[in-house]
């Protein structure tokens, strides 16, 4: 999960990391009651997802209330790289003597953490490592040893940071591999990381991104997530703990394990070329485990979305017994009729492996009408993109 500037701030702050207060607004009008409360000029900035929110014209300073009034009117509704800003930062403006860069993030490809750093920040860190790779450093970081204090002086000695700042640097950095540890980040940047001109260091700006796999954890990091831009059939299947992701087709796609999920989308997109481009709908893994309650609930997921025009249930039984997933089919469609909620949608399913005969047999007794099985994932496939293409 990726975090807005405001919310990396306050995960910066809880862990010492250096930053300036200020109030996230979602009218003109708050914008302007947190200026006056600053009283000074103040920066106006975008709270979206994206990068190059300066140069989209979201970051603006404001010299008293009413200008911040007319500046957060400009940027909220802008459009950044995709992202609708619903709300803006408002800190107190500072004064810069120097702009750095630093950053951790996991680096998959070697299986360790890297440190990046430069003396020169401010930009996008591509740029510079694209035209001036000599000015930014990476240093790889042992997860075990992590940034001691002797890392810290490396990582700020590889980087060239100015001597007479460099302890505070140091201690920074130390902290944001608190931040990336304690709070289960895959990345931590800071960019402008500023120098004022008295000689403090503060994080002007930042960017976390969280592993969702140890939300488990952080009971907190529920209040990060960002309703209003999540597509709600994906909130509800993350309260009901499933593996879910919104694609774009008409295709439902219910299947347990990773590998068989991404196969299985393969498949379908490849069988509805032959019916007018039909595509996947959903990526949905109710993994290698799930009971007939678990199976119960992605099809209440997938059946859900008003996209979906057919469904395919693609499940290997290994640890999952076949029983259980014929099971969790037959309780969904009668849960939802209970509801009110009669399933109208063709369901194909493919089952196979543990305990698959006991399974077909019972969605071959079900007497739904709707359930068809196929013996394999291409027929499979093949049969559910043509019953969508038929219900476009």
């Amino acid at each position: 999960m990726d975090l807005y500037e405001y919310q990396a701030k306050h995960l910066f702050g809880k862990h010492g990391v250096p930053v300036i207060a200020g109030e996230v607004c979602t009218t003109p009008e708050l914008a302007r009651q947190a200026a006056r409360k600053i009283g000074t000029a103040v920066v106006v900035k975008a709270q979206v997802k994206a990068g190059g929110r300066g140069k989209a014209g979201g970051v603006k300073l404001a010299t008293d209330p009413d200008d911040a009034f007319a500046k957060a009117e400009a940027i909220l509704g802008l459009d950044i790289k995709g992202h609708i800003v619903r709300r803006v930062l408002v800190t107190e403006a500072s004064d810069i003597a120097e702009e750095y860069y630093v950053s951790f993030l996991l680096d998959r490809a070697n299986r360790t953490f890297l440190a990046m750093a430069s003396f020169e920040g401010g930009m996008d860190i591509e740029e510079v490592a694209a035209t001036k790779p000599e000015a930014l450093a990476r240093i790889q970081v042992d997860a075990l040893e992590g940034v001691s204090a002797a890392k810290a002086a490396e990582i700020a000695a590889a980087a060239n940071f100015p001597v007479e700042v460099r302890d505070q640097i140091e201690l920074v950095l130390q902290q944001l591999w608190q931040v990336l540890v304690q709070e289960d980040a895959t990345l931590v940047e800071v960019n402008p990381l500023v120098r004022t001109p008295d000689g403090r260091i503060v994080a002007l700006d930042g960017k976390v991104s969280l592993d969702d796999n140890a939300n488990y954890r952080h009971a907190s990091h529920a209040d990060f997530l960002d309703r209003d831009e999540t597509d709600a059939i994906e909130l509800r299947a993350k309260e009901l703990d499933l593996n879910y992701v919104k694609l774009s087709g008409e295709v439902g796609i219910i299947g347990n394990g990773a590998g068989l999920v991404m196969s299985t989308l393969d498949v379908v997109a490849y069988a509805g070329e032959e019916f007018g481009g039909v595509r996947p709908a959903n990526f949905l893994d109710i993994g290698g485990g799930a009971s007939a309650q678990v199976m119960a609930n992605g099809l209440d997921i997938v059946l859900n979305d008003p996209e979906v025009k057919a469904v395919l249930v693609n499940v290997f039984g290994g640890i999952t017994s076949c029983d259980a997933v014929a099971d969790g089919i037959v309780q969904a469609i009668a849960m939802l009729a209970e509801r009110g909620e009669p399933v109208t949608k063709p369901i194909v399913a493919r089952i196979d492996g543990n305990n698959a005969v006991e399974g077909r047999r019972i969605l071959a007794e079900s007497g739904l009408s709707i359930v068809e099985m196929a013996d394999t994932m291409d027929s499979a496939a093949r049969r559910v993109a043509e019953l969508a293409s038929q219900a476009k």
